[in-house]
């Protein structure tokens, strides 16, 4: 979601941001007109209207920057926010910030399904019902199993395959159910 959009479901006007963020009134007009790129501000002008709108400063500036970042990378991110937040807000931000979807229709398929899996198990672990804003997204499936990539070096130097098989066998049932393997969500440093 671009600035334009958060503002608008938040129910703030540009003047009113500006006002309570401390961010000039042209500054915050030209952001959002596109004149000038979020992307380029300063970390304390982000800073500050993130705090204003009540989103991380990732999330603000996510529009803004091109590249997609490793799917290894965007597991262990998850996975941070998870052990950050604690499992009920980190439910809550997930399904609110509407990134599943987001993801899923910029065909980013690995991370929405992983984003997805990662909240209904989150969901079954704690007795939350499911979201059901995602039935449709639930019965997609990736083509290829995914595997973190230390199951395909061990599997690769040993030059076993049942390394795999057994990764398969051990993954989280919401996860595997996408063809994503994953076995341990909690064990971040």
């Amino acid at each position: 979601m671009n600035i334009n959009e958060i503002m608008k479901k938040r129910g703030v006007s540009k003047y009113s941001v500006a006002n309570s963020s401390g961010v000039p009134y042209m500054t915050l007009s030209d952001i959002c007109s596109g004149k000038t790129n979020l992307g380029k501000c300063s970390a304390e002008t982000v800073y500050k209207l993130s705090k204003v709108l009540d989103v991380t400063m990732e999330e603000l500036l996510e529009p803004y920057m091109s590249p997609r970042i490793s799917f290894d990378l965007f597991k262990s991110n998850v996975c941070h926010q998870l052990k950050e937040l604690g499992d009920i807000e980190f439910l809550v931000r997930s399904i609110e910030s509407g990134d599943i979807v987001t993801f899923y229709e910029r065909s980013w398929y690995p991370e929405s399904l992983y984003l997805l899996a990662m909240v209904d198990y989150i969901s079954r672990i704690n007795d939350v019902p499911l979201c059901d804003s995602y039935s449709e997204i639930r019965k997609a499936k990736l083509r290829e199993t995914v595997f973190p990539s230390s199951v395909i070096m061990s599997a690769a130097v040993m030059q076993d395959e049942r390394i795999k098989e057994k990764a398969i066998e051990d993954s989280i049932p919401e996860f595997i159910r996408f063809n994503i393997v994953e076995s341990e969500i909690r064990d971040v440093v």
